[in-house]
């Protein structure tokens, strides 16, 4: 049994509850769970427009929400490694925490993904830069997933993803995945 929560129909739940706060000002803990989704669902444009429209008392009085958008911005600006610290060293509320470790999940993947696709060897330094993690946990990681490790090189050899059938997406989804794939390879 999944008790993974369905992160994209909370969205719409929260969404709603924006819309229906009275005097149009949701509380803080809806802002941020659904800030913090859409960072989640990699959804940044969403995510900026919310930043927008979000009162500047309401982002002053609750800190945490600039706390959550400072690594929306890393998100935008392709900064993966510096999102760990910042989803590490913040003290996030219960209502957050679940999402803000799927964050960091979800990102790590999203870099060991990137990886796999754009690099034939990297070193070891740049792996755990890249998905921040401790060597220790690195090595696991990558071993986990079946790469090559020459440690008196300090060289990794990502092998190529398995999966060769892709579900189909739309000529923006596939601009928008080679757009961070791009991206990812310039910084």
């Amino acid at each position: 049994m999944d008790l993974t929560p369905d992160y994209s129909a909370l969205a719409t739940d929260l969404e709603r509850q924006e819309l229906q706060s009275i005097g149009g000002i949701a509380s803080p803990q809806i802002y941020g769970q659904l800030l913090a989704i859409y960072l989640l669902l990699n959804d940044l444009p969403n995510a900026k427009l919310l930043w927008k429209r979000i009162p500047m008392s309401v982002k002053t009085e609750n800190h945490e929400l600039s706390h959550i958008w400072d690594i929306g911005v890393k998100l935008w600006n392709r900064d993966l490694a510096a999102i760990y610290p910042l989803l590490s060293t913040y003290e996030w509320p219960n209502h957050l925490k679940n999402v803000m470790k799927c964050i960091a999940d979800t990102t790590r993947k999203r870099a060991m993904n990137l990886i796999s696709k754009g690099f034939t060897s990297i070193s070891l330094d740049e792996v755990i830069h890249y998905i921040g993690l401790t060597e220790e946990k690195a090595i696991e990681s990558i071993e986990s997933v079946g790469w090559s490790l020459d440690m008196d090189c300090r060289l990794v050899k990502p092998s190529k993803p398995t999966h060769c059938v892709e579900e189909l997406s739309s000529s923006e989804e596939q601009l928008a995945k080679l757009t961070e794939y791009v991206a990812f390879l310039e910084n």
